[in-house]
């Protein structure tokens, strides 16, 4: 296998095989380097593309993070169906073999540690979604030849803009709880950037929860269970992932 080596996870040996067609990151198909009792799981990688300098300037470019990303992922997911794997952080690079084994000796402990605590377990990641309040207009404004003061019009407008997303906060804060009493661990993370969910929503919970995988479809039922219950709340559940947000290792 020539050229640098991209590193997409860390796991133990397994017995299954990837599927025969999978292909990662620049084209190249997976391959399990074995440590130890830690396999790595790379694929060769072009130095004019993967070195230093180059990646540097890779990453700045939008289109080209998104298809490496998309490719990263989809080898997490395969190996998700086979293992436990720990995903490393995209674009984790190395120029040979021996500078991954020397990578995993260096962090064994923390990997075994960590490959212990996430055996068998999965995560779900939950987004609260409330309507964005809408713009004044002619249809929310009263009747012609109705007199509003303009403290009143003021005030009323406000209790418009803000009863919305306050509620949605507390039936957010109240389903974290109840999802969190359902799994092992739990992780808020910043709620997303508007330009993503669209101007016409708010993202008011981004939260993820690792689950064993054998309680999964309790955890999926609990979260279907919620949806509908408050008018102008949308509930997202996706998954299951490779646990991302659980594993230390930066996105």
């Amino acid at each position: 296998m020539t050229g640098l080596r991209y590193v997409y996870a860390v796991c133990r040996p397994f017995g299954a095989a990837l599927q025969s067609q999978l292909t990662g990151v620049a084209g190249a198909p997976p391959k399990l380097l074995h440590h130890g009792d830690l396999v790595a799981v790379v694929s060769a990688v072009p130095e004019g593309e993967f070195a230093e300098e180059p990646l540097r300037a890779h990453l700045e470019d939008g289109e080209w993070l998104t298809a490496t990303a998309r490719a990263h992922q989809g080898v997490i997911d395969a190996l998700t169906t086979v293992t436990t794997p720990l995903p490393l952080r995209l674009a984790t690079v190395f120029r040979d073999d021996s500078g991954v084994r020397t990578m995993l000796e260096a962090r064994e402990g923390d990997f075994r540690r960590t490959l212990d605590r996430l055996e068998g377990r999965v995560e779900w990641g939950v987004k609260v979604y409330v309507e964005s309040a809408p713009e004044d207009t002619a249809e929310n404004e009263p009747p012609p030849g109705t007199a509003v003061p303009g403290r009143d019009r003021l005030r009323r407008r406000a209790g418009e803009h803000e009863d919305g997303p306050r509620q949605a906060e507390e039936y957010a804060a109240r389903l974290h709880e109840k999802l969190a009493a359902h799994a092992e661990d739990s992780r808020l993370h910043t709620p997303q950037n508007p330009a993503l969910s669209g101007p016409s929503e708010r993202n008011v919970l981004n939260s993820a929860y690792l689950v064993p995988r054998v309680q999964s479809e309790e955890f999926v039922e609990i979260v279907d269970r919620t949806k509908g219950e408050a008018p102008g709340i949308r509930v997202e559940l996706t998954g299951p992932w490779a646990a991302y947000s659980f594993a230390g290792e930066k996105p």
